[in-house]
């Protein structure tokens, strides 16, 4: 057996605890059973927006007639634009694995890491099978993978995740989508944009449920417009003829007796079913029976305050965490392990200012509270919203979207959340004032801001008066 100071499982943000170890002089093992780089690089984030960007030109050029342009797309090469993106994901993952493979500073296992006790692990399957290995510490960052609802039929109906999805190489006629939240918003306007015909079929009254409500009632409003959109609906079954499939949905309720309602409901075909239902934890597959690591009702794993689990010498991080199932939380994750396992002092994770991002058209941006969130506090607050078409600059560029600042009644920023243009940069400036800053109004008003930029937007929405309860302030 194998001994090492340090052991990690899952090769995304991990790899950042992994090097900072390897600098302390540590002896370091790493464990991944698929390709290098995590979710991030290779399911998620990174191609999902490369992907993404080239819908964003090709609605850019659609566009045009607005501002008496006269431009047309002759031929899209939609297979190459895939191949690419993924080929250039593949490259950076092979970058990766070259770079631990050669270092010596560095043992990679290849293979799925399951628990024989609670330092102790076990690889199963990949070149490294029945390798075991034990470390003084141990950081699970093992991830997540597509949640299948159980809906009848599933298992007899070829369906695609994210994962299959971001490979096709030729955009389905029709798409049906079953999720209303951010993966089904962004691969919903990636095909949409490239002449498929989506439907979404979402639980929640609106697409983007987590986000502030009057944002995400205005991504559903303009998603209809475009698509067909089924909200309140959850899918019961699902059918599969030859090429076609045929899903099913009832009215959701939501409340203490939450579930489908007997009412008629819809029925839809298409030629792909896309399930993007939401993400469960990797944490079923490390055998953590073994262990005094204890999960969540979910499986997300337990950690304290200092990302810390239930077993001694046994950290976590990421999306297996749970937090926040976003690349840029499991890097700040990473950062604090890597300050409460080479310090002295434990320093808490922080995330009461984690923003998010959705690419999808329109962007949709937030960073810390929604109203309904302060309304169910009991806080008092005010808010403001401001469109993005009070600009100069988003008028020029017909921009249709708003801000909307939440502060409390001393000028301390709660919220601000964003739908337009480019809300994934923009957010950036709140975030800013909420952490570096003195987290006030003042921070915004009193920066000098370029005009006629699009960051007027956020300048002038946390500006001017706001309304409590309905009341000026």
């Amino acid at each position: 057996m194998d001994e090492y100071d340090f052991l990690v499982i899952g090769s995304g943000s991990g790899l950042d605890v992994a090097n900072a170890a390897v600098n302390q002089g540590q002896s370091v093992a790493v464990v991944e059973k698929g390709p290098l780089g995590g979710t991030c690089l290779n399911r998620g984030c990174i191609p999902s927006k490369h992907l993404l960007y080239h819908a964003d030109v090709l609605e850019t050029i659609e566009r045009a007639e607005e501002y008496h342009i006269d431009a047309e797309v002759t031929d899209v090469d939609f297979s190459r634009i895939v191949r690419e993106v993924n080929e250039e994901v593949s490259a950076d993952s092979d970058s990766i694995r070259r770079g631990l493979s050669s270092s010596p500073d560095h043992d990679l296992y290849d293979g799925e890491a399951r628990f024989i006790d609670e330092r102790t692990v076990e690889i199963s399957g990949g070149e490294d099978d029945g390798a075991r290995m034990r470390a003084e510490t141990v950081l699970i960052a093992a991830g997540t993978r597509p949640t299948i609802p159980d809906i009848e039929g599933i298992e007899d109906t070829d369906y695609l995740t994210s994962t299959e999805a971001l490979q096709l190489e030729s955009p389905p006629e029709r798409l049906v989508i079953v999720g209303g939240g951010y993966i089904a918003a962004e691969l919903g306007h990636f095909f949409g944009t490239f002449g498929s015909e989506v439907t979404i079929i979402g639980r929640r009254p609106n697409l983007l449920p987590d986000a502030d409500e009057e944002v995400a009632e205005a991504v559903t409003e303009r998603y209809a417009d475009r698509y067909t959109v089924h909200t309140g609906h959850a899918a019961t079954a699902v059918s599969q003829d030859g090429d076609e499939i045929t899903v099913e949905a009832k009215p959701y309720e939501y409340g203490d007796d939450a579930g489908t309602v007997d009412d008629e409901g819809v029925s839809v075909t298409g030629d792909e079913l896309l399930v993007a239902a939401g993400r469960r934890p990797n944490s079923d597959t490390l055998n953590l029976d073994a262990t005094g690591v204890e999960t969540d009702d979910r499986g997300f794993i337990e950690t304290d305050e200092y990302l810390r689990t239930t077993a001694e010498g046994v950290w976590a991080l990421g999306d297996i965490v749970g937090e926040y199932l976003l690349k840029h939380n499991a890097n700040h994750e990473a950062q604090t392990v890597v300050r409460n396992l080479f310090r002295d002092d434990l320093t808490p994770v922080e995330y009461s200012v984690m923003p998010w991002a959705v690419f999808a058209s329109p962007e949709v941006a937030g960073v810390g509270a929604t109203e309904a969130e302060l309304r169910e506090a009991g806080r008092e607050y005010a808010t403001r919203t401001y469109e993005f078409d009070q600009t100069a600059r988003g008028d020029a560029m017909h921009a249709d979207g708003f801000l909307k600042a939440i502060i409390d009644l001393d000028g301390e920023i709660l919220g601000c959340h964003i739908i337009g243009p480019d809300a994934s940069t923009l957010i950036q400036e709140v975030v800013v004032a909420m952490t570096a800053g003195s987290g006030t109004v003042q921070d915004i008003r009193e920066s000098v801001h370029i005009h006629p930029a699009l960051s007027e937007v956020v300048q002038r929405g946390f500006s001017g008066q706001f309304s409590r309860g309905g009341h000026s302030h």
